[in-house]
């Protein structure tokens, strides 16, 4: 098989899936015409198909909209082309999918992972946009593939349909994980405690770009995950005429407030690097009305499992005692989490190895530091724990504005690029002395 030649026929497939998943960006848990396609696609190349619980534990999953919310976007997707009766099997949230070959051969377990959720922003709408310019630009207010995902989609898709093609020299198991809300850390963990991960000896997950900015640069470990926890705050109080009876009330807004300001005063560790950030506030009803009700999004992050839970304590602490102080009701919610994480470094070789064999690859890099998060650390984890080697890889490309940001965009060769480097790592590892 020539893989490069095979990947380059594949390129139009590629680059019209990647602008087809822009278009129609889909944030977490309602990723549903993005994992129709997806689970379409796997079944008509032969995989077998995992969706609903059988892909992810509904009770571990994290932040999942209201069920108002779910109902809205299974409609539109369907609207938008998805198949029904995919969308009535993965009604409720439950958007992952899990494609598999089982060769009935002895060989390894081979897992790659995908993620497929936008971001909650909106898009450029500017012409100097290349997406609008070009007419792929989001069609979807308040979503945005921002941050690679509906790259990352695409070569999973280009990986399966590529592998489907060698089946019959294919040993071992295969399996393709297309993840749901990895944005906010809220997917991940699911699908491991579906079992997806139990058994596997080697994982590769990936990003395109992100510290990586130069197209035909492959990052071959990657460590430096902060550990990171994601919190919702509901503050209430008591209502009450601002002018006439102002001592009447009990403000909720003011609560809110106190406690983003002291939250953003935790004292930072010895034992290295955290974060903390309050990225929402939405509070009151009314210039002349104290504020009953304040709704806060924040989240912490830390250098290690423990620095993070460090700066969560301190600031589950905080938001409880503001509550007192000002005489509120307070209720908090954990709606993502991902704990610190570290690339195998005997993947080193192998990727290099491959990498090297690409024409369109100039440089490997051994290891790069993160520095920031990524709930994939619950897959590698669980593969390390069990004896099996996991790295997370990075795909170099130019950007024109960073990660989660409205120009957001990448250079589409990169495509071709992390597509035929997991094909490679995959045949490769057939060869379980890797």
């Amino acid at each position: 098989m020539d893989i490069s030649r095979e990947v380059l026929g594949i390129k139009g497939k590629l680059i019209q899936r990647r602008r087809d998943f822009h278009m129609f960006p889909e944030s977490g848990w309602v990723e549903y015409r993005t994992a129709a396609i997806v689970a379409e696609e796997l079944s008509q190349w032969g995989y077998s198909v995992y969706v609903r619980e059988e892909a992810c534990k509904s009770a571990s999953r994290m932040g999942v909209p209201e069920p108002e919310v779910l109902r809205y976007h299974e409609n539109r997707a369907i609207q938008e082309g998805a198949d029904p009766i995919w969308i009535e099997r993965m009604k409720d949230g439950h958007t992952a999918v899990v494609g598999v070959i089982r060769t009935g051969k002895p060989g390894p377990v081979i897992a790659l992972r995908f993620d497929m959720d936008s971001n909650d922003l909106s898009e450029c709408t500017s012409d100097d946009h290349r997406p609008v310019r070009e007419g792929f630009a989001s069609r979807h207010p308040d979503m945005m593939h921002a941050c690679g995902h509906d790259g990352h989609a695409a070569i999973g898709l280009g990986v399966a349909e590529l592998l489907a093609k060698q089946k019959d020299r294919l040993v071992g198991e295969i399996r393709l994980l297309f993840q749901p809300a990895e944005e906010g850390s809220r997917g991940a963990k699911a699908m491991v405690d579906a079992g997806w991960l139990d058994g596997v000896d080697y994982f590769f997950g990936g990003h395109i770009a992100f510290k990586s900015k130069t197209l035909g640069e492959i990052v071959a470990t990657v460590g430096g995950f902060l550990a990171t926890t994601k919190i919702d705050v509901v503050y209430t109080g008591k209502a009450a005429h601002a002018g006439a009876a102002p001592e009447e009330g009990r403000n909720a807004l003011l609560a809110a407030a106190s406690a983003a300001l002291h939250l953003n005063g935790i004292s930072r560790h010895g034992g290295g690097a955290t974060r903390i950030n309050v990225g929402t506030l939405k509070a009151g009803s009314g210039r002349n009305v104290v504020a009953d009700k304040a709704v806060m999004e924040l989240e912490t992050r830390g250098e290690t499992t423990e620095l993070n839970e460090y700066m969560k304590s301190e600031a589950i602490r905080i938001i409880e005692h503001v509550a007192q102080l000002y005489d509120v009701a307070c209720q908090w919610e954990v709606v993502g989490e991902a704990p610190g994480a570290e690339s195998s470094s005997g993947l080193i070789s192998i990727v290099r190895q491959e990498a090297e064999q690409m024409s369109h690859v100039n440089a490997v890099v051994p290891r790069m530091d993160l520095g920031g998060s990524e709930d994939v650390v619950y897959m590698m984890n669980r593969v390390q724990e069990q004896g099996g080697q996991a790295t997370y890889l990075l795909f170099g490309s130019p950007l024109k504005d960073g990660h989660h940001q409205i120009r957001f965009d990448f250079d589409e060769e990169v495509l071709l690029i992390g597509t035929e480097l997991l094909v490679r790592l995959t045949l490769a590892c057939q060869d379980s002395t890797v």
